[in-house]
């Protein structure tokens, strides 16, 4: 006896589905130019091959039965993903990624992100975005594990690194601020680090599953850690703690009176960022990979990725 993988061909499908539109085996029959008899004995085929009724042959029309309708309903989706993929295979060969994967670190702007979406898919490619947050050493970790194909906001050395592509986006210049009701924002500047250690920090935690890389912090201080950008910056306007964030990140809350910013007399913090990709120099990319490079060289684009937090 035939199995199901055996009868549940894209020609049988079709086949099931005229005979619900046509609405009786004969009809079906002629619009797929098949005696009967052959449309009948294949029906049974699948019929006897799933062990269900597809069609009520009572009555003069071919009413489907309800294992009928939900085959017709899962034909009709199986149909037109096979059509997707041939589409998208035709595309893919003309250099397209059937997906791209992008990590993008928490420190780095989702508006102009988002902006780049929007023209991306203004071309209409046959590539997928998979789109991933990723924190400090995590950012790195998951391009130089595969599991991504480009990395916006590397901000760990990537020297030991071999056949890793790397470009500067810039240098993005944190504060630290807290809350006006908080109480280091009334004490005598600069704040020292004996001071800070009597106050809870806010810290994001690293992405990566082998390091646990934080900045900022007092060895032995009380810390909060969250897992990204916006609930850190959540936790330091609602004054349950304190710490270093993007200054493009929270200007706005700074204009707004909902955060202050004071000085420590620790070093000021920056970091330079990176967007990297693997591969050697000599291997073009997709087109997909090679449209977001491109957008990267745009030194417009890279001051909105470190500055750009709110939308316009």
């Amino acid at each position: 006896m035939p199995s199901s993988r055996d009868v549940l061909t894209p020609d049988s499908l079709a086949m099931l589905q005229a005979i619900a539109e046509t609405g009786s085996f004969a009809a079906a029959a002629r619009s797929l130019g098949l005696v009967p008899s052959a449309l009948t004995y294949r029906v049974r085929q699948i019929e006897d091959a799933l062990d269900v009724l597809l069609f009520d042959r009572s009555s003069r029309h071919a009413q489907a039965t309800e294992a009928g309708q939900a085959l017709l309903h899962e034909g009709a989706r199986l149909l037109q993903e096979i059509d997707a993929v041939a589409h998208r295979v035709k595309r893919v060969a003309t250099g397209w990624e059937p997906q791209l994967t992008i990590v993008i670190d928490g420190a780095v702007a989702r508006t102009p992100i988002f902006e780049l979406v929007e023209a991306f898919y203004a071309l209409t490619p046959p590539t997928t975005l998979k789109l991933r947050d990723g924190i400090l050493n995590g950012t790195l970790e998951v391009l130089t594990s595969g599991h991504v194909d480009l990395a916006i906001g590397v901000a760990v050395n990537t020297s030991n690194v071999s056949e890793l592509q790397t470009r500067e986006i810039g240098e993005m210049d944190f504060v630290f601020a807290v809350a006006p009701h908080h109480p280091l924002a009334g004490l005598d500047e600069p704040l020292s680090d004996e001071l800070l250690l009597r106050h809870r920090m806010v810290a994001v935690a690293d992405s990566g599953v082998r390091s646990n890389t934080s900045f900022g912090l007092v060895n032995g201080q009380d810390v909060l850690t969250v897992d990204s950008m916006q609930a850190k910056l959540e936790a330091q306007i609602r004054g349950i703690g304190a710490g270093f964030l993007p200054r493009g990140m929270v200007q706005a809350y700074l204009d707004a009176g909902l955060l202050v910013t004071r000085q420590v007399q620790r070093a000021s913090r920056n970091l330079r960022l990176h967007y990297a990709w693997p591969g050697p120099a000599h291997r073009t990319p997709g087109r997909a990979l090679q449209w977001w490079l491109t957008q990267l060289e745009s030194p417009a684009t890279r001051k909105a990725l470190m500055e750009n937090h709110h939308r316009q």
